[in-house]
């Protein structure tokens, strides 16, 4: 009876540590001079002696740098033994080897920015927080800070995404050179509690709250325009009051002059009464002028107070003017609006013994037509 080829001490499974060196020699039941053996989808370094069997292999540590083998992976290698006579007579089997390494690689704590970062208040702080993966992988990150902080978005696993605006009041006026130190601590731990920390040290500028500057910037102009419409109805009233006792003047002073030449003319009449007439006249027209100056006395306080007024609406509108905001974010819009505030109450100061009058009877538009008139502006010009 013949008997059956067959492999008297195959291994079905063999683990290597890195570095080491495998040597096992296989062996059949019959005389091995007359087989040959073969190896089928076998790891890059396992070698096979055909003649007699000898499986080799060296695990050096290149091959799993270089990524062509992996740890901790089960390879299915096929193996055969085949008769050099006949064909037919051959046995295919398999077994399984696996690599592994005492080595203990640590994860890492990897955030996508620098270790140092500076940002302004206001603006928005967003990164990664990643990990480099070792023989035990991060199950969980715990996030620390050295300052109290709000409105950030917490990190509890690998890259998750920190995010945080540091609001415009977290820098204090006390703070040296304007700024604020905070470091955010990021601590990874594995499932045997094994820690790495990475810290971000993050500087944070004082900034100028621009929504709140442009607020105020409004505010402070629409006062000054309220307070200059108010002027400009004061200005109105008085220079009106000044005209209307110029004409009362100018008339006195046509009677009294009409009254003097109509004596001149009367007293080289040939009539005697009416000479007599003539010789009153003139002391008619004379005695009109102390009239004149009690029932429309000359408004000098008035029209100086007149003149004053269109000065500061002219130095307001000139301020206005002056500063206003360049741009979609004007740099200066914070001394701009502190210049128009000194402005608004030194003017207010000057002219704090004149009384101001306000309604509705003029619109702004008749206020401005009014104040701009080629009549005032002629009355009021400086003359050399």
């Amino acid at each position: 009876m013949e008997t059956i080829l067959r492999i008297k001490n195959l291994n079905p499974y063999f683990t290597l540590h890195v570095d080491s060196t495998l040597i096992y020699r296989l062996e059949i039941n019959k005389d091995e001079s007359k087989y040959y053996w073969y190896l089928r989808n076998s790891p890059v370094g396992l070698r096979i002696n055909k003649d007699n069997g000898t499986l080799t292999f060296k695990a050096e540590k290149s091959y799993f740098l270089s990524g062509k083998l992996r740890y901790d992976n089960e390879y299915r290698v096929n193996i055969g033994v085949q008769s050099l006579d006949n064909p037919a007579e051959r046995i295919d089997t398999s077994f399984a080897i696996v690599f592994y390494n005492t080595e203990i690689v640590p994860a890492k704590m990897k955030p996508s920015v620098n270790s140092t970062v500076t940002i302004e208040e206001g603006d928005t702080l967003a990164f990664k927080v990643q990990c480099e993966f070792g023989s035990f992988p991060i199950d969980n990150i715990t996030f620390l800070a050295n300052l109290p902080m709000k409105n950030y978005t917490p990190v509890k696993k690998c890259d998750d995404e920190f995010i945080w605006s540091p609001p415009f009041d977290f820098v204090k006026e006390t703070d040296p050179g304007k700024e604020k130190v905070l470091l955010l601590s990021f601590i990874g731990s594995n499932r045997f509690m094994v820690r790495d920390t990475a810290v971000v040290k993050v500087i944070v500028k004082d900034a100028l709250n621009y929504p709140f500057a442009l607020q105020e910037f409004a505010q402070i102009s629409r006062n000054i325009r309220t307070y200059v419409l108010q002027l400009k109805y004061t200005f109105v009233q008085l220079d009106k009051g000044v005209k209307k006792t110029k004409n009362a003047r100018t008339g006195f002073d046509i009677t009294s002059s009409t009254t003097a030449l109509t004596g001149t003319i009367l007293t080289s009449s040939t009539s005697v009464g009416s000479q007599k007439t003539g010789k009153i006249l003139p002391s008619v027209g004379v005695s009109l002028v102390p009239i004149k100056e009690a029932v429309a006395p000359q408004k000098v306080f008035d029209q100086n107070q007149a003149s004053s007024i269109r000065s500061a609406i002219k130095r307001m509108e000139y301020m206005l003017q002056d500063n206003s905001i360049v741009g979609e974010r004007d740099p200066d819009i914070a001394k701009k609006t502190n210049k128009l505030k000194d402005e608004l109450k030194q003017i207010q100061v000057q002219l704090i013994d004149i009384p101001l009058e306000f309604d509705n009877t003029m619109t702004e538009k008749e206020l401005n037509d009014y104040f701009n008139s080629r009549k005032v502006n002629k009355k009021y010009r400086l003359k050399k």
